[in-house]
């Protein structure tokens, strides 16, 4: 995943909610109590660690009990020192204190709240990243240090991928066309990771490193969940035959369940986007545009899917009266710059959302020559009396303008190629007309209808019409 590009806007639910979340998440309700727990008698070791004789009773505390209870004890007093829950008072004698950050799980704003459980989120994330107990006690070197390279892991890389693998859910989750609020199969996550994007039929050695990878991601998970960052269905195990093999590829959609389910949840969306912003990528949430100028919208949205648009546009128009916001967009909407036409078109989308009241700004832009069509279409579709017929000059001017902010918008996609068959369909003499159009993207747009075109003959007369434009442009 490049930081070079914006990422897909999500739309977060309210900072209430999510801290009310926060407060019930397994982890941080256990760090909680511990917190209230410690008091002049609870010492710690030299890393801030409840010390070992302690342990016990704090599993008891917390009603945890099997194997793994004295493990999640000492990982709930872990995110409690790192989330300023506790505070260590004397290092050499190991004595602590209840935290500042404690009095804001119950007294502090949303966001206070949210700010305490992503220090507790990144604690889990690098814990998550380490290999187990066993295998970092058999690592000590002669001098109780740890030998890294024994290990066949390297923290740094280690560390990597789990971001990886978080942004790439991130990004499945937030996407218009991705999972949404659905599970993701922990193979799919896997291999978004391992295989190559131009890579057909993967290879044997890169199926393994697929297998190996959700091993590593099943751990990894059922630590993220009780800290509310996901919720997991794990492997399967009676799919591992032997403890030493790798589960086998799955077989079908039923049998892929099996394989591990991960979601992000409301609050895990949340998290990841923090943790993204804090990264330095660019990750827009829907609602940031509402208090901004039309332009900042109009600018903004066009990076935006269709429905992310639409959402964030509501929230806009719901803090303006129609007639203004309608003068607003259109002013916005002007321009010969590259990013014009698809301002246009996401300013005629948000015109559509406004009702007839907006009527008089767009009768105001009728003579005008960037905006004259796009106000026409509203009136025109609203049954508005008057509309004066625009002339062959100006629906060929929009025609080019629609075509090069689809281009923008969706690339080379089968609805633009269905618009380009239906307009070289619909006007016998389109193309000779067409190149003549005193429009900045006139060339580029022939070009493009050339390439899409599937008929040879009316591509080709598209090529022609554009080497014309670009022609009449630099004479």
């Amino acid at each position: 995943m490049s930081d070079s590009s914006p990422l897909p806007p999500v739309r977060l639910h309210p900072e209430a909610e999510l801290a009310r979340a926060a407060l019930s998440t397994p982890l941080l309700s256990r760090a909680a109590r511990l917190a209230r727990w410690a008091g002049p008698d609870t010492r710690v070791d030299a890393g801030g660690g409840l010390a070992e004789e302690q342990l016990p009773a704090a599993a008891e505390l917390l009603a945890l009990d099997g194997d793994d209870a004295v493990a999640y004890a000492a990982e709930a007093w872990r995110v409690a020192v790192d989330a300023g829950l506790v505070e260590i008072v004397d290092e050499e004698a190991g004595t602590v204190r209840a935290g500042e950050e404690l009095k804001l799980l119950t007294g502090g704003s949303p966001a206070e709240v949210l700010a305490v459980w992503l220090a507790a989120l990144e604690t889990v994330i690098a814990d998550a990243g380490v290999p187990d107990l066993d295998d970092l006690v058999g690592a000590l070197d002669e001098g109780g240090e740890i030998d890294f390279s024994s290990l066949d892991w390297d923290p740094e890389a280690e560390a990597d991928f789990l971001d990886g693998v978080l942004g790439n859910l991130y990004l499945l989750t937030v996407s218009e066309d991705g999972a949404g609020e659905g599970p993701v199969p922990l193979p799919a996550l896997a291999a978004s990771m391992i295989v190559p994007d131009d890579m057909g039929e993967p290879t044997n050695d890169v199926l393994e490193q697929v297998s190996d990878a959700m091993m590593r991601l099943d751990d990894q998970f059922r630590m993220l969940e009780p800290v509310g960052l996901v919720e997991y269905q794990p492997v399967d195990e009676a799919l591992m035959a032997d403890a030493d093999e790798e589960p086998a590829a799955p077989v079908d959609d039923t049998d892929v369940t099996r394989y591990g389910m991960v979601r992000l949840t409301p609050l895990g969306v949340y998290g990841l986007r923090a943790r993204l912003l804090e990264a330095g990528f660019e990750a827009p949430a829907v609602g940031e545009l509402a208090d901004k100028g039309a332009d900042a919208l109009l600018d903004g949205t066009a990076r935006f899917g269709q429905a992310a648009a639409h959402a964030e546009t509501e929230q806009w128009l719901a803090r303006r009266e129609s007639p203004d916001a309608a003068r607003e967009l259109l002013a916005a909407a002007r321009g010969a710059d590259a990013g014009a036409p698809l301002r246009r078109l996401r300013c005629q989308q948000a015109l559509s959302l406004i009702g007839a009241e907006a009527e008089p700004a767009l009768r105001e832009v009728l003579d005008d020559p960037e905006l004259g069509g796009l106000a026409r279409v509203w009136l025109t579709e609203r049954g508005a009396a008057g509309v004066p017929a625009p002339s062959e000059e100006l629906v060929f001017w929009l025609t080019i303008d629609t075509v090069a902010a689809q281009l923008a918008a969706e690339g080379n996609s089968e609805e633009l190629q269905a618009l380009v068959e239906g307009l070289a369909a619909q006007h016998g003499g389109f193309f000779s007309a067409a190149w003549r159009v005193e429009h900045p993207a006139t060339a580029d747009v022939l070009e493009a209808m050339g390439r899409l075109h599937p008929d040879k003959k009316v591509a080709k007369e598209a090529r022609k019409a554009a080497f014309k434009a670009r022609s009449q442009h630099s004479g």
